[in-house]
């Protein structure tokens, strides 16, 4: 039986907080196809626990889950995410902006739908949920591993968009319905689509910048029984009528 130190448990629980991970530049990733797809990644991994070879007792103590899975590994978290500035990624493709999200299943379930329909990168501001709590990491279902991400100034992004040629879609709920909307998708052209924050949608200063307002529309028309969609359900049928242009 492999032991694992006091010392060690203590620092791997201490990553279930942003300032530990960002001391340490590590984060944890459990389960067996997540710690798969880490070490398949290019990412470096810089520890493996297996229930097997610490004991069921050790594994209850490092994971930072409800439910201890057979494996955990430490993951350096990668150079890039916080670059600051979109210049020089954007080009033709279709990517989003995530205007202050902050629960991290919301944020993970977006990064899954990125990953689903082929986004070509996911940008956040800085105010957004930090991509590696773990709530986040085990909600994205290995996306995290997949999907180009980078925090940034998301008005500046929108105008950096703009500047090229491209579009920035906004979804609203005075918007054009957009399965209707003429919309770009990509191909010719950068496209962005901003997902607002949970509770207040997308800020001011970025709702300027939206070149095209898009509204989901409910049913039946004009009758909506819930106030709004919840963030990641309205990414993901945003992104769907984008994808579904360029069959």
């Amino acid at each position: 039986m492999q032991s694992i130190s006091n010392a060690e448990i203590k620092r791997i629980r201490s990553l279930a907080q942003k300032k530990y991970r960002d001391e340490y530049g590590l984060f944890v990733v459990e389960g067996e196809k997540m710690v798969a797809e880490a070490m398949d990644s290019g990412m470096e991994v810089t520890a493996v626990y297996r229930r097997d070879e610490i004991g069921e007792a050790a594994m209850a103590r490092i994971s930072l889950l409800s439910s201890p899975s057979p494996v955990l590994a430490l993951v350096r978290k990668p150079s890039g995410v916080r670059s600051g500035s979109p210049d020089g990624i954007i080009r033709n493709g279709l990517y989003l902006a995530l205007d202050t999200i902050r629960d991290p299943g919301n944020l993970g379930t977006i990064l899954r739908v990125a990953d689903w329909f082929g986004a070509d990168a996911v940008f956040a501001s800085p105010d957004t949920a930090d991509i590696f709590n773990p709530k986040v990491v085990q909600s994205t279902m290995g996306a995290i591993f997949r999907v180009g991400f980078h925090y940034t100034d998301i008005p500046a992004l929108c105008r950096s968009v703009s500047a090229l040629g491209g579009r920035v879609y906004g979804t609203f709920l005075d918007g054009h319905d957009i399965y209707s909307a003429a919309l770009a998708t990509g191909k010719d052209c950068p496209v962005l689509l901003v997902t607002g924050n949970e509770s207040e949608g997308i800020s001011g200063e970025v709702a300027a910048l939206c070149s095209d307002r898009l509204l989901i529309p409910p049913y039946p028309a004009g009758e909506p029984g819930s106030e709004s969609l919840n963030a990641a359900v309205a990414t993901a049928l945003a992104l769907a009528e984008f994808r579904r242009r360029t069959i």
